[in-house]
């Protein structure tokens, strides 16, 4: 690692061990056009981030046209007005950047670090093809060929890749986080350049995005040269908000799927939990690390190291803006019943249910939040990327400095209180991922 970025991250680290609650400062400006833009100075390093994120994800697509928000994220590098088709990642790189993009449910962004001599080069590549992207025949087919690729490597041809895409169609009812983010070769095939210039129009606009940048600038004159680049590109009508509401689970339920590719068996056990940023997601990502964050958790050692039934276990919380998930994930040593490990699951929730967590089990996952938010926030790329998207999501770009106060919070009575209330049969669904036998199709 260069000597000065060494430093640079040695130095934010120390400030976020302090005593004290975070203070990453940051100021919020709208121009007329809607964009909104965080910034965020940092003079530790001469280098900044930039991260546009769009108000747009899965969730925002229609039946029968899955996938677009994905498809996106691979069209928005095939050049604009200024820009030609694999250029915007020369130029980066060239210049002594790093780049990459991002589709989840809940949005779509996109990111670049860069030295600070190059505000100017971020600034022209994101705004350029956010006015001008290049939609055609020609890189419509070539990235739809390039996703349904992706979805052949990643998903269908990889042990367990249609696994979690079980899981969220069974335990969900809303189209919106019940889909993959994929989409589906049927839907991919089906998208027309007119569908995909309507996409577009519709969510690539000022007003439907977040423009962060943090690093070394001088706030006044870094927006000024946003207004310069981004200020004239024109607004859109808002497009409209998905249907994210989810009725409630009256009964349990359960899917088995064959996969040809898995060695072993794996149970799934999931339920629905509250949105992201409320106070019960926050006590239930605590009660999730405390069952199955890692190699001390409860079920790793009853289920992997005490009784051997599985031979990896984990679990986390999938948060949405919408209603989210809690996931329990354990693989199956050859030769046990899925029904013990089931059983062991359950047994270690009841646990908890009726006695509760041990101070020191809080106390661990409250140093391990600690450390791992300190992680997240070294580098200005990822500083960049969480004001983005807690302003998409909570339009809160704060939660930054005070998500893990809200964290800290949780005491053993929340995590109790949430585990009877939403770890209950009713509100469960279980799917099992079995092998599928030798010379069968």
């Amino acid at each position: 690692m260069p000597r000065l970025l060494l430093a640079a991250l040695f130095a934010f680290s120390l400030t976020l061990s302090a005593a004290g609650p975070l203070n990453i400062p940051f100021k919020e400006y709208k121009l007329d056009n809607g964009l909104r833009v965080i910034l965020s100075e940092d003079h530790t390093a001469p280098s900044y981030s930039i991260a546009v994120t769009y108000d747009v994800g899965s969730r925002d697509e229609k039946s029968g046209r899955t996938g677009f928000a994905h498809l996106f994220e691979h069209m928005m590098y095939q050049g604009s007005a200024n820009i030609g088709k694999g250029e915007h990642f020369s130029l980066v790189f060239t210049n002594g950047g790093t780049m990459n993009g991002t589709t989840s449910q809940d949005r779509t962004n996109y990111f670049e670090t860069l030295p600070s001599n190059q505000l100017d080069l971020g600034l022209f590549l994101e705004s350029d093809r956010m006015r001008s992207l290049v939609v055609n025949q020609a890189n419509l087919d070539n990235q739809r060929k390039a996703v349904q690729e992706e979805m052949r490597l990643r998903d269908d041809n990889q042990p367990y890749g249609k696994t979690l895409d079980a899981d969220i169609g069974t335990a969900y009812n809303s189209f919106a986080y019940k889909h993959p983010i994929i989409g589906s070769m049927e839907d991919l095939n089906a998208a027309t350049v007119e569908d995909v210039a309507a996409f577009f129009k519709r969510y690539y606009a000022p007003n439907n995005a977040v423009l962060t940048l943090v690093g070394d600038f001088k706030s006044d004159e870094a927006l000024a040269r946003i207004k310069k680049f981004f200020g004239d590109i024109p607004a859109q009508p808002a497009p409209p908000k998905p249907d994210i509401s989810e009725p409630e689970q009256k009964a349990e339920r359960r899917t088995t799927i064959e996969d040809k590719f898995a060695q072993v068996p794996r149970l799934d056990v999931v339920y629905k939990i509250p949105p992201g940023d409320t106070k019960d997601f926050y006590a239930i990502d605590v009660l999730t690390d405390v069952l199955a964050g890692g190699t001390s958790s409860r079920i790793y050692q009853n289920l992997v190291k005490e009784k051997q039934l599985s031979v990896q276990a984990g679990g986390f919380s999938y948060e949405h803006r919408g209603p989210s998930l809690a996931l329990f994930i354990a693989y199956l040593r050859p030769g046990s019943d899925p029904k013990d490990t089931e059983k062991v699951i359950q047994e270690e929730i009841e646990k908890i249910k009726a006695g509760g967590i041990t101070d020191d089990e809080l106390e661990k996952i409250r140093m391990q939040n600690k450390l791992g938010n300190v992680r997240q926030l070294q580098n200005t790329g990822s500083r960049a990327i969480q004001l983005g998207q807690f302003a998409v999501y909570y339009h809160d770009p704060g939660l930054i400095n005070t998500q893990i106060e809200k964290t800290l919070s949780v005491t053993k009575e929340d995590v109790q209180r949430v585990a009877k209330k939403y770890l209950v049969d009713a509100n469960r669904t279980v799917v099992l991922t079995m092998p599928k036998a030798q010379g069968t199709k």
